[in-house]
């Protein structure tokens, strides 16, 4: 993989993007359960490894560094591509 820093972005945790995620879905979803379509590990969004970007916001299994969600604002709506998530369980 290229150097991440290189690209522009900055690397931090999942915890990084709860307002945003706060923002879009209402509640904290930092505490909720993501299922990698890669390699099936379960992991908070908070354990995800995140990329921030201009452009958006990039969540990665930090086991095997598939794109788990990718969540970008333009103008008055939200884009949110969840396709490598099997599925996300939010607490209630």
């Amino acid at each position: 993989m290229a150097d991440d820093r290189r690209l522009g972005y900055d690397t931090l945790d999942g915890n990084a993007a709860g307002g945003v995620l706060r923002d879009l879905f209402g509640t904290d979803v930092t505490a909720a359960r993501s299922t990698c379509a890669g390699c099936l590990r379960v992991a908070a969004v908070g354990e995800l490894a995140l990329y921030g970007h201009q452009m958006g916001t990039i969540l990665r299994c930090p086991r095997c560094d598939a794109v788990i969600l990718r969540l970008a604002r333009v103008r008055d709506r939200y884009w949110l591509d969840l396709r490598g998530t099997v599925s996300l369980v939010i607490p209630v």
